[in-house]
Formats: C-alpha cells, sequence, structure tokens
C-alpha cells in the first residue's frame, strides 16, 4: 500500500511537473510567435521607409536639363521664383550659392544695392525668398571678412575649381563661360566650356 501511495504521489507530481511544463511551452511558443510578427511587421514598415527614401534621394533622370545649380526642393520653389523675379530685373540673378548667408543677409535687408536705391521686400515675400537663399548658401567661418560681392566670394572660387577667373569678375564674365545665366541656367556652358568636360 505505501509503495502504491508513493507511485500515485509521483504519478500526481508527473502530471502537475507536465501541465506546469506545457503552460510555459504554450507562453514561451506565445511570446516567440508574437516577437516574429512584431519584428516582421516592423520590417516590412522599415522597408517600405528605406525605398521611399530611395526614391527621394534618387535624382530625376533630367539632372542636366534642371537649368540651375541643383535642384530646388517643391517647398522652395516660391523662393527661387520670388528671388529670380527680383534679381533679374536689372542683371542676372546668381546662384545664391556663390555667396555666404551674412551677404545674403545683409543685401536683402539694404535699400542700397550697389550704387542703385532699391525697395527691399517686405513680408512674407522677404521670407519666403530668404528661406531659398539660406537653404542654398552656407555661413562664413568665424573672423571671415564677409564679402559685398561675389567676386570677393571664396565659395565663388570654390564652385569654380581649376578655372582662372577674370579680374574684376563681373555679371558679363560669368555670363561669356555660362550663356544661359540670365534664365537661371548655369548649366549650359559656352562651346569652349563644354569642350573641356
Amino acid at each position: 500500500m505505501a509503495i502504491q501511495q508513493f507511485l500515485q504521489s509521483i504519478s500526481s507530481r508527473s502530471r502537475r511537473f507536465l501541465s506546469r511544463a506545457r503552460r510555459i511551452s504554450l507562453v514561451l511558443a506565445l511570446v516567440l510567435g508574437w516577437s516574429l510578427s512584431l519584428g516582421w511587421g516592423l520590417s516590412q514598415v522599415g522597408g517600405a521607409q528605406e525605398a521611399e527614401r530611395a526614391i527621394a534621394a534618387t535624382p530625376p533622370a533630367n539632372t542636366v536639363e534642371i537649368g540651375t545649380v541643383d535642384v530646388v526642393p517643391t517647398q522652395l520653389q516660391l523662393g527661387q521664383r520670388l528671388y529670380f523675379q527680383n534679381c533679374s530685373g536689372c542683371h542676372f540673378a546668381p546662384p545664391p550659392e556663390v555667396m555666404p548667408l551674412q551677404s545674403w543677409a545683409a543685401i536683402l535687408q539694404t535699400p542700397q544695392h550697389y550704387g542703385t536705391v532699391i525697395t527691399p521686400l517686405q513680408d512674407p515675400a522677404r521670407r519666403i525668398m530668404w528661406n531659398y537663399v539660406r537653404a542654398s548658401s552656407r555661413s562664413i567661418v568665424q573672423n571671415e571678412t564677409v564679402p559685398s560681392r561675389f567676386s570677393q566670394s571664396r565659395y565663388m572660387r570654390a564652385l569654380h575649381p581649376g578655372v582662372d577667373l577674370p579680374e574684376p569678375l563681373s555679371f558679363g564674365s560669368c555670363i561669356s563661360c555660362h550663356p544661359a545665366a540670365i534664365d537661371f541656367n548655369f548649366r549650359r556652358l559656352s562651346p569652349e566650356w563644354q569642350a573641356r568636360e
């Protein structure tokens, strides 16, 4: 009788152990299944975002045909149009990249414009144009003199590596190499420079 009770006791413990082991196995299987499902779902979302980023980073097929120095994001295109309209009335509008940000701040805020008195833009047009110029330009380094003309700008020289820029540098000298500059197209070069490419 004692042996029977002992065997029943072991059998009862085994059943409880097996029951507990089954519950633990079930919980682990559920956690594993949930984790795999969550990981797969997140990878699908991440893959979609990665694909969107890759598409956004891919330049359009007609990059050479854009005319300007760089592709202008949609949210800055109105600023570019305002810039072109306001600057090209007297001279061609140079790309904002040729001057530092501090030079553009002075140019856009002062009525004295290289010997001519102009009416400075008012908000919101001034802010819209400023956002475009700011996105395309860079700041000067500390203790650097703010150039007032693009002929004094190190950015102008940096954008023209290997080019002996004429002295004095003027809008006319820009047009001699960039004949479509009047249309804000700085990618089309004169035949002499096209042959060098």
